[in-house]
């Protein structure tokens, strides 16, 4: 018996319509006979694709599929089909109704509870996923590492709201038969539709690396000063050790410098070392507080050659001192010249 579903298709998109686009549902009664009652909902599931390991500091895109693994687990007959025409509709409302499970409308949020992760990017939308289909595009989702983020696993949650079929009614003034084939005459569909939330937890991983802070520094400049010293203090506080370490400075006017590199040589998590910098400053530099960024430059354990992230060096340029030499050989000549006087006041009088 063939029945023109392309009708009823049709007419269910034309209800469907409003539902999406004005979170409204259909009411009971708009009429139609209920013949059965489905139990069972969509049940998604979310999954990495691609890489779950990233490095601290990185702003990256995370990739998710979503796969629907909702299905019927169980039916109740409501109606008795009486005759020919209830029994072709009670088969025209079990097709519609075996549709429950597909989940419409999906709006999906990503969201940290850590604060070394910040999501940076807002809501992804699928139009529809079926029982047992998967994404056919994984969402995206951008998300910032904190630059000091200690390595290890990071739970997300993935939240969720959609609707799905909750009911459905259908209706037929007749049933006509001709040639062997049967059709309905006024034919009618009437969809009921539920919202539900559903949130799922997606895992992210921080690679163990060296990581590095400076802890302390010393660095009070005279302006039109030489070589003058500049003491910091870096701080491996990552997982790793490294080798050859060795710290750099970035120099910038009024500094200059032939001395702006440091070895530090090998580093083990937790410990420390303070390194010395010679820095020039210009004769014509403005006192005021400035910040150098410094940079570690290293071998990780697989033998590769990484740059750090920078590092600022806060340095405080400040007016040069007057010299005290001049006023003091000023006296000297004073006393030296009064000194003179006298001995020859003496030798008059003797």
């Amino acid at each position: 018996m063939e029945i023109k579903f392309a009708i009823a298709l049709a007419i269910m998109l034309t209800l469907l319509a409003p539902v999406l686009a004005q979170n409204s549902y259909i009411p009971l009664e708009l009429g139609g006979d209920n013949y059965y009652t489905m139990y069972g909902s969509p049940d998604i599931s979310a999954s990495i694709s691609g890489t779950d390991e990233f490095k601290r500091g990185d702003t990256v895109t995370l990739y998710l599929d979503l796969t629907n693994y909702g299905r019927i687990i169980g039916f109740k007959q409501d109606q008795m089909p009486q005759n020919s025409k209830e029994y072709a509709l009670a088969s025209a409302e079990l097709e519609e109704e075996n549709k429950k499970p597909t989940a419409l409308g999906i709006t999906t949020t990503l969201v940290s509870r850590a604060p070394q992760i910040e999501v940076k990017s807002g809501d992804q939308v699928v139009e529809s996923l079926k029982s047992g289909d998967k994404t056919q595009f994984p969402l995206k989702f951008t998300i910032k590492i904190g630059e000091h983020a200690p390595a290890g696993e990071y739970p997300l949650h993935l939240n969720m709201t959609y609707d799905y079929q909750d009911n459905v009614r259908v209706y037929a003034s007749k049933l006509v038969t001709e040639g062997g084939t049967s059709t309905f005459s006024n034919y009618r569909v009437s969809y009921i539709y539920q919202k539900a939330n559903q949130t799922v937890p997606v895992t992210i991983r921080v690679k163990k690396q060296a990581d590095f802070v400076i802890q302390n520094t010393t660095a009070e400049l005279m302006v039109g000063g030489k070589k003058q010293e500049i003491h910091a203090t870096y701080r491996n506080i990552g997982e790793d050790p490294v080798r050859d370490a060795v710290a750099r400075l970035s120099i910038f006017k009024p500094f200059s410098s032939t001395d702006d590199q440091a070895f530090i040589g090998n580093l083990e998590p937790g410990n420390e070392t303070t390194v010395l910098f010679r820095m020039d400053v210009d004769s014509d530099a403005t006192t005021k507080d400035y910040g150098i960024s410094s940079e570690i430059k290293y071998t990780d354990l697989n033998g590769d050659t990484v740059i750090s992230e920078s590092m600022k060096i806060p340095v405080v340029v400040k007016a040069a001192s007057s010299s005290l030499l001049l006023p003091a050989v000023i006296v000297l000549i004073i006393i030296v010249a009064a000194g003179g006087y006298m001995y020859r006041k003496k030798q008059k009088k003797a």
